[in-house]
């Protein structure tokens, strides 16, 4: 097995981007996110530029589904056996093992260095939570930026460039492209829906229904159809149960927990100093990729507003941001805590050029850096770039493609 998966990764693409502070600390590194976004990739790359780099083996192998924590000792003797002594361990989808926190344990105490990777977020944060706290540091890895989508598929724009006619027309163009076929990078390669489909049945069956062994696969689909309905809307528990047929809010609530835990989607809370409160807002719900959530949600490549929001969502979970939404009669889509404070405001539409559409837009962003204390303000729009001076300071008017690059 060691050496069948030594030839699975021959083409590395495009460089994902990691801090070299992450990759060169003892402590054990690990790389969380959704399927197929590029971590293994990511793990590879990181193994091309080291000197150590034969240690390496995946879990996601079904000649690998019975092995134990106990198996961890052969797998050892093997490397050993065929490479000699290295002090390197890469570990790909390390959470289909039970128990394979002790043993990484157990090499980072004798001074090994250990990368994995893994796909559901509830079992690392647990398993990290225990004997590896405060031994371990994580970096999470999205599917492409747009940057990246840029760099795979060809196209060149340069600074200078974006204040031409033709330079902002590229960019538009590349804009529109890159929120239908959001950043998985097979799918960006290749445009193979039969592809996110099996992407999509992997981690509703795999990683939700069997684990979790829910008896029928109706409800789980129900809920996750309806959330993309109303994605970068609010909803309840209970509203959600009442549509699509479940008896218990309390239920709509484990689904959409195991959907995060998968890094499918992610809630967003309404802000308030008071923590019961944030508990009990109605939420919002966003998506990890727009291809993806297209390809379930028959409407939703229609919805620009909705793609142009999610991707804005996706990007400033990326930059590392702690998100939540601001609603004091006016809303505003998100705003960012550091610490204790509200530091950045953020309002997300299609245009302004509609009057009616330009006033309710700035209201809620005007709102946000009011409550806030905040002189500074954006609204991240699909075309047009300007300043508007107000009361509280200035709101940035920027369009989708030059605030990502």
């Amino acid at each position: 097995m060691i050496y069948d998966q030594r030839n699975l990764y021959v083409d590395l693409g495009i460089d994902r981007h990691i801090e070299q502070n992450l990759v060169d600390c003892p402590e054990v590194l690990v790389l969380t996110g959704v399927r197929r976004c590029g971590k293994s990739v990511l793990m590879q790359q990181i193994r091309a530029k080291r000197e150590e780099k034969d240690y390496f083996i995946s879990f996601d192998d079904d000649r690998l589904l019975h092995f134990t924590v106990e198996d961890f000792q052969v797998l050892y003797d093997v490397f050993v056996e065929d490479f000699g002594v290295q002090h390197t361990f890469y570990f790909d989808e390390i959470q289909m093992v039970d128990g394979w926190e002790r043993f990484v344990d157990r090499l980072y105490k004798h001074g090994n260095k250990v990368i994995v990777t893994g796909s559901n977020a509830k079992m690392l944060s647990r398993e990290l939570g225990t004997l590896l706290t405060g031994r371990h540091v994580s970096k999470e890895v999205y599917p492409f930026s747009l940057g990246e989508y840029m760099e795979v598929t060809g196209v060149e724009i340069s600074r200078e460039s974006l204040y031409t006619t033709e330079g902002r027309a590229m960019l538009q163009n590349v804009q529109g492209e890159y929120l239908l076929n959001g950043g998985f990078p097979q799918y960006v390669k290749s445009k193979n829906v039969e592809y996110l489909r099996s992407l999509y049945n992997d981690i509703l069956y795999r990683d939700i229904i069997v684990r979790y062994k829910i008896a029928s696969d109706k409800p789980l689909k129900e809920t996750v159809y309806y959330l993309i309905s109303n994605a970068t809307h609010q909803f309840t528990y209970s509203s959600v149960a009442k549509a699509v047929g479940v008896k218990s809010s309390e239920t709509i609530k484990d689904y959409v927990s195991y959907l995060e835990e998968t890094y499918l989607v992610g809630q967003l809370s309404k802000y308030d100093v008071k923590v019961g409160a944030q508990v009990k807002s109605p939420k919002k719900i966003y998506f990890i990729d727009n291809a993806l959530v297209n390809i379930i949600g028959f409407s939703f490549s229609k919805n620009e507003g909705g793609r142009l929001e999610n991707a804005v969502y996706v990007e400033l979970r990326r930059r590392g941001k702690e998100l939540y939404y601001h609603n004091d009669g006016s809303e505003c889509d998100f705003i960012v805590r550091n610490g204790m404070s509200i530091t950045e405001a953020y309002q997300v539409s299609v245009s302004l050029d509609d009057e009616k559409t330009r006033k309710r837009e700035l209201e809620g962003i005007r709102s946000a850096m009011k409550a806030y204390s905040l002189n500074e303000g954006y609204i991240i729009t699909s075309e047009g770039n300007e300043e508007i001076e107000v009361e509280e300071g200035v709101v940035h008017v920027v369009s989708f493609g030059r605030w990502m690059i």
